[in-house]
């Protein structure tokens, strides 16, 4: 079950710079719309029995003796299934949006790190007889590439374990200090010189960390979903060019724009810095644990008020970070912190994510969601919003993930900065119109 599997550095980072105003896990929610009753019980019995022999699932971090701040995946001794899993039935459905009320208050909470690092709420009781899951891993355990991995293992139509072995090859035999020490060298001399090319192009990327969208610390998480539709950002890139994900950041760049308006805040001749992740997995299934990343830092034109010239320069800022190469440049500071050693992220991670304003105002990440028509005990899945954690002192995280015929889009902002995350998701969808219009 990869019991004793180390974690990379950069899982250790996200480790470190979890605390109660910064909880770094990621979150989906997926919605369902039944044709019949909902039967909370077997659901929860059938995701339980589905949870229980996910490997990743089962583990939780402990502390390694070496290399000095390391740590390895162990295998839980008291892990029940069950008890990471809880319903709940909304009996109130007065608020706006309860679904979002609801999934709010759960992303604010922390996972506990002494226990496997994930938690799935089953939610009933929607409009329309709808039902969701709300599933939270911690981004120590993966990343979103590797999150799907996870979650499509509780959902139908996959082959699954019948019993707890061991899966792939066994673990590499363990090695003596010396060994790993002269591995760890000769690793460091080899990518010495890479690693100094991204902390100088870090350095020269820093700014003011005076950010138009900075947050106070704040325990409070408030969530918005959104769909576009695909056929409409496809017509879109046929009249204007470039990519999807290019449209769907122009779009974002243009609600944006309009939100710092209506917070009285200028934005005309500015930007907004967005870290974009990027993943470096390879394909082979052993790969699917853990961070495998890279990003690029994309200037979103939000002090364009004309929505195709918005595109345009998304267009050529994209442009340039793809010639450039996920392993170049400021944005590649995910493979930096990969390999230093695990002590300076149990010493710096906290300070150096307090440093993240200086580099980037927010993430925007895209989630790979494949095609195949996913269900849960028949039921089809009808939205999958997933959601990014806040990086400290910064208000907004958007995640994509793109399924079916739509694009959802997930808000997460802190609650102290942002009392109403819906004229942002409104202005999602204005943005797209007026892009749409142009078409």
């Amino acid at each position: 079950m990869m019991s004793g599997l180390q974690l990379s550095a950069l899982d250790v980072a996200f480790l470190c710079m979890e605390s109660e105003t910064t909880p770094m896990h990621m979150g989906a929610v997926v919605t369902f719309r039944p044709h019949g009753q909902v039967h909370a019980r077997k659901l929860t019995a059938l995701l339980a029995e589905r949870a229980a022999v996910l490997p990743k699932l089962r583990q939780r971090p402990r502390t390694a003796l070496f290399p000095p701040g390391s740590a390895i995946w162990a295998e839980d001794p008291d892990f029940v299934a069950s008890e990471h899993i809880s319903h709940h039935h909304l009996s109130s459905l007065y608020e706006p949006d309860p679904l979002s009320a609801y999934a709010s208050r759960w992303m604010g909470r922390p996972l506990d790190t002494g226990k496997p690092l994930w938690d799935l709420h089953l939610v009933t009781g929607l409009p329309d007889g709808e039902f969701a899951l709300l599933l939270k891993l911690h981004h120590a355990l993966t990343d979103g590439a590797g999150a799907y991995a996870v979650a499509v293992g509780l959902l139908d139509g996959l082959p699954r374990a019948t019993k707890r072995t061991r899966s792939g090859a066994e673990p590499p035999a363990p090695r003596s200090p010396v060994d790993a020490v002269k591995d760890a060298l000769g690793t460091t001399l080899a990518q010495a010189g890479k690693s100094a090319g991204i902390a100088s192009s870090v350095v020269r990327a820093t700014r003011s960390p005076l950010s138009p969208i900075s947050a106070p610390p704040s325990t409070e998480r408030r969530l918005g979903f959104v769909r576009l539709d695909t056929a409409e950002i496809r017509r879109i890139r046929r009249a204007h060019g470039g990519t999807a994900n290019d449209v769907v950041l122009a779009v974002l760049s243009g609600a944006l724009r309009e939100w710092m308006i209506n917070r009285g805040q200028r934005a005309d001749d500015r930007t907004l810095r967005a870290l974009i992740p990027v993943s470096v997995r390879g394909r082979a299934a052993e790969q699917l644990g853990g961070n495998k990343l890279s990003g690029y830092l994309c200037d979103l034109p939000v002090g364009l008020d004309d929505p195709v010239e918005r595109l345009l320069a998304v267009q050529r800022e994209m442009s340039r970070n793809k010639a450039a190469g996920p392993g170049r440049g400021a944005g590649a500071f995910p493979l930096l912190a990969d390999r230093m050693p695990p002590m300076l992220h149990r010493l710096g991670s906290k300070a150096a994510g307090l440093a993240a304003p200086l580099l980037f105002d927010l993430v925007v990440t895209t989630v790979p969601v494949p095609p195949n028509r996913l269900s849960l005990d028949g039921t089809k899945i009808e939205g999958v919003y997933p959601f990014v954690p806040l990086a400290p002192r910064q208000a907004i995280g958007i995640a994509v993930a793109t399924y079916r015929d739509s694009v959802h889009i997930g808000l997460q902002a802190n609650g102290a900065a942002v009392s109403d995350v819906g004229s942002l998701r409104d202005g999602v969808l204005k943005s797209a119109a007026r892009l749409l219009d142009t078409a």
